[in-house]
């Protein structure tokens, strides 16, 4: 009886061998120079792989591009509200004249009632 269950496993053994050679030949290459390509790209693949992990191991790195990109949108701020005070000023300054007009008739009026009531 443990003779039969041996010859089953390996049965199943190379049942699932055989499963694996299948799909292996279904997305495998068709000749050798197909076979060459696919090699190519999955050796490009690892190296890209590779490198993201290179990258993401690389702390130091990546706290300095992190810090070049906080000093990058910092500046970037910088100019904007730069930008936004000096075109405040300028809607200022146009609209100071007419106010500074109001403000110097009302003193004026305000004057002359002064000196009216002081007369009388």
């Amino acid at each position: 009886m443990t003779h039969d269950v041996r010859r089953a496993g390996s049965r199943a053994g190379a049942h699932v061998e055989a499963d694996a050679e299948a799909a292996a030949a279904g997305r495998g290459a068709k000749g050798p120079d197909e076979l060459r390509r696919q090699i190519e790209r999955t050796r490009h693949e690892l190296g890209d792989t590779v490198e993201e992990l290179a990258g993401k191991m690389d702390v130091k790195g990546r706290a300095r591009a992190r810090a070049e990109e906080l000093r990058d949108r910092a500046g970037a701020m910088t100019v904007q509200m730069r930008s936004s005070a000096a075109h405040a000023g300028e809607a200022g300054l146009r609209h100071r004249r007419p106010a500074m007009v109001a403000g110097a008739a009302a003193a004026v009026v305000v004057g002359a009632v002064m000196v009216r009531r002081h007369r009388h």
